[in-house]
């Protein structure tokens, strides 16, 4: 991370600097998509924005790190058990509790989340959530109908939506603002499923709502045989059709919501909100063959996608109050650094 993005953000301690830059990495290393949309925050702003996508990406590594599956950026071997990994995501959330108590932190991720929550004042209550759902993930292998999926999205993509939303600022009623990021989280989290389908079924999941499945004549043998063949099969295809659909509606009601965010962080999720849509995009693209490799979209169309944000964010740090906004409020004091020992490692 350059020091120009922490020093704007009156980041000081050394071993916070360095959970910071860490963090930064993953996202970049992770997140290319979002990682793009980030670069349109005011430098003050971005190290938080990165410490909480590469603290969710680092639980979300510890997870997904069994058997024929490679380490993650929490460097997690392979060939663990879900005790294992469960006891692992239990430490995790031991040592945030313990940060956010005012415990010192050594974690490589950690300390720059314990500084991001202290320094926005996230609501602690958002991150019981998130783990929540990350232990799903170790249990759960299925989701009865949209409604349990959207309780599971409540936990991942809409709970991470939230927090950042405290980066962000409003400029309108917050509740209302709340509404945006929720729609904006799903449609995303819905974007991926609908993309890693395939790597899903691998680790035994199936996030396809059993009730969408069976309205489209779906079944999880029908999924393996995908898998299998490499083909997407007509009444597959038709259900992520109908997925990425309602995927869009949530896109929609995202966009509404837009301007209630500040107006720097407005370029950013809009830019990310459409890298996302433009997944869907690509997928509709080549018929929802989602079983043949994962679906990209291409680095000249992220970055052309990208380009109008880069005006309407330098206009908007342009004309954004001298005082008051959550690039230019005074820092927190950084919490103390001491010996924690990262889980993982």
């Amino acid at each position: 991370m350059s020091s120009r993005e922490l020093d704007a953000a009156g980041i000081t301690d050394p071993v916070v600097r360095a959970a910071y830059a860490r963090c930064r990495r993953i996202n970049a290393t992770y997140g290319r998509s979002f990682f793009l949309a980030t670069r349109l925050l005011p430098p003050a702003q971005r190290p938080a924005i990165h410490a909480l996508y590469g603290f969710a990406r680092w639980a979300d590594e510890i997870v997904d790190s069994a058997d024929g599956h490679p380490a993650g950026p929490a460097g997690q071997g392979t060939g663990r058990t879900v005790e294992q990994r469960a006891a692992e995501l239990d430490r995790l959330a031991e040592q945030l509790a313990a940060g956010l108590a005012g415990q010192p932190c050594r974690h490589p991720v950690l300390a720059a989340l314990v500084d991001t929550v202290l320094r926005h004042d996230i609501d602690p209550a958002l991150f019981p959530e998130f783990f929540a759902a990350m232990r799903a993930d170790l249990r759960v292998g299925e989701y009865p109908d949209l409604a349990a999926l959207r309780d599971y999205m409540r936990g991942s993509a809409v709970a991470l939506g939230l927090q950042m939303l405290a980066v962000f600022g409003t400029v309108g009623p917050r509740d209302e603002a709340e509404r945006s990021v929720r729609a904006l989280g799903e449609g995303l989290q819905l974007t991926n499923i609908i993309r890693d389908v395939a790597e899903d079924l691998d680790r035994g999941r199936v996030y396809l709502p059993a009730a969408d499945m069976a309205a489209f004549g779906v079944d999880r043998a029908l999924l393996a045989h995908c898998r299998a063949t490499g083909r997407t099969e007509p009444r597959v295809r038709r259900l992520l059709a109908h997925l990425g659909a309602l995927a869009r509606a949530a896109y929609r009601q995202a966009e509404q919501g837009l301007p209630l965010l500040a107006p720097t962080a407005r370029p950013c999720v809009r830019t990310a909100l459409v890298l996302y849509r433009a997944i869907l995009d690509r997928v509709a693209a080549v018929d929802h063959e989602v079983f043949a490799g994962r679906v990209v979209v291409s680095t000249p169309r992220r970055l052309a996608v990208a380009l109008p944000g880069v005006g309407q964010a330098l206009w908007a740090r342009l004309t954004a109050p001298a005082t008051g906004s959550p690039a230019t409020s005074p820092p927190a004091t950084n919490p103390p650094a001491g010996t924690a020992s990262a889980p993982g490692r």
